[in-house]
């Protein structure tokens, strides 16, 4: 039998809060989210207002909606209950979440009606154990399981070498790609500059067009746009494809691909795609650029493309670590992107932009979102 929760005293409360500690209440339930308040749009603007206060790292303001699977989230944050009659004082220090009435409680439903609450220790798969051998096994439990996020760091494969190939630092991309984006930069424009390239020679040289050095910036952001529609394609309908409940294989693909990420969101190694695997794809699109193009030209737009992927992996890293300001384009991103993780898994695929949502209408509706004063 489970020991009852600990109960805290107003006292305890004011103590922690003086102490840097960031504490919730709901209701009679208490929770300390002060390794995650960072982490949710906003929270870091609100620690810098909180600054110099008696309760520096204490969270308050308007009750807003949140998604029941965020709710759920918030369960991993569990510290326990408030004593008896709480006094007013600590009351006014925390941020006390408005009671859900019935008609959000369906409306909530009906957005993600997959969502139960998630006991990492007693769950369907091992978490001590290597989980992409476990994840097939689930069969048609998985799409349930792989979209209710846990705060944990998952582990993919039981040998440590293959392990440390699949997860890495966000800096290490730049580290990688950069130094191929500048070098590929100058060979094709001194490529171009040569004054021998020219499209559809291989099919006419009467009327072949002649492709100028100046053309390059012109090329290279033409591929960086090619890349946007890729990764909004790739994440859509790879990244999101909803495997065969009986094939083990292509659930552990899609784990292995995509659901570990929304497995496990704030996992901060499995944040960008790791260098050895990111490889096989750049090695991919670098091929088929090369047998469609003049070499110059499909150079051109490959390493366009490459920069977009550094940015696109750049961005996604920092929607979920990063802190922008509020009421800046990367707070309405990451607040996009936090609403695509907890309650829209079907829709707002665009990581850089919104801009691919719009004409495949997957755009996560505006009014989910919170209006703010």
């Amino acid at each position: 039998m489970a020991p009852p929760p600990r109960a805290y005293s107003p006292a305890e409360v004011r103590q922690r809060c003086a102490q840097g500690a960031c504490l919730v209440l709901r209701g009679r339930r208490l929770y300390d989210l002060s390794g995650f308040v960072r982490l949710h749009p906003g929270g870091e603007q609100l620690l810098r207002e909180r600054a110099g206060s008696d309760v520096s790292a204490a969270l308050e303001g308007p009750p807003h909606r949140h998604s029941r699977n965020a709710r759920l989230w918030l369960e991993q944050y569990y510290l326990g209950e408030m004593g008896p009659a709480p006094a007013p004082e600590p009351q006014s220090l925390l941020k006390t979440e408005k009671p859900v009435n019935s008609t959000a409680q369906t409306t909530n439903h009906r957005m993600d009606p997959r969502c139960k609450t998630v006991d990492p220790d007693k769950d369907l798969v091992d978490w001590h154990k290597p989980l992409l051998w476990q994840v097939g096994h689930l069969g048609e439990k998985y799409d349930e399981w792989v979209h209710q996020p846990v705060d944990r760091p998952i582990r993919l494969f039981h040998s440590d070498f293959i392990e440390s190939l699949s997860k890495t630092a966000w800096y290490i991309v730049i580290m990688v790609w950069i130094p191929v984006v500048l070098y590929l930069s100058w060979f094709c424009y001194a490529s171009l500059a040569q004054g021998t390239t020219r499209l559809f020679s291989s099919f006419t040289t009467e009327y072949s067009i002649p492709v100028h050095k100046y053309f390059f910036p012109f090329i290279f952001v033409l591929g960086m746009f090619l890349w946007s529609l890729v990764e909004y394609l790739i994440h859509r309908f790879l990244f999101h494809m909803k495997p065969p409940a009986s094939n083990y294989y292509l659930i552990t693909l899609h784990f292995l691909l995509h659901g570990q990420h929304h497995k496990s969101p704030f996992d901060s190694s499995r944040l960008v795609f790791p260098p050895v695997p990111a490889s096989l794809v750049i090695g991919f699109f670098y091929t088929l650029l090369r047998l469609l193009l003049p070499e110059a030209l499909g150079m051109s737009i490959f390493v366009g493309g490459l920069f977009g992927y550094v940015v696109y992996d750049m961005t996604h890293y920092y929607l979920h670590y990063g802190s922008p300001k509020k009421g800046t384009y990367l707070y309405g991103l990451k607040a996009y992107h936090v609403k695509h993780h907890f309650e829209h898994q079907k829709s707002g695929f665009g990581i850089t932009s919104r801009f691919w949502d719009r004409p495949f209408k997957t755009l996560i509706p505006e009014e989910t979102f919170e209006k703010e004063d």
